[in-house]
């Protein structure tokens, strides 16, 4: 079976599904989450350069055709560190 390949939305790097962290706009509530749901999806990197990149630019919102809640990025921030200091250990 052929791995399923995605492309970073921010540095447009191209990596297996595992590589990158999912965004989704959830069908049809609009709900923009992480990780779970059916809907238009976007991936990016969990590198700090990619989600600063994504945020001032806003490619998650012209990606997922979409407004992304300051919230998420917040998260995705969380996310990040707490694996920064997982890989540390």
């Amino acid at each position: 079976m052929k791995p399923n390949y995605r492309r970073c939305i921010s540095c447009r790097k191209v990596g297996s599904k595992d590589e990158f962290w999912r965004i989704v706009r959830v069908f049809p509530s609009g709900k923009v989450q992480l990780d779970r749901g059916m809907g238009r999806s976007a991936y990016i990197c969990p590198q700090t350069s990619c989600l600063q990149a994504a945020q001032k630019k806003n490619r998650l919102g012209r990606s997922l055709h979409a407004s992304v809640p300051e919230t998420l990025y917040q998260s995705l921030s969380q996310r990040l560190a707490s694996s920064n200091t997982q890989n540390q250990i």
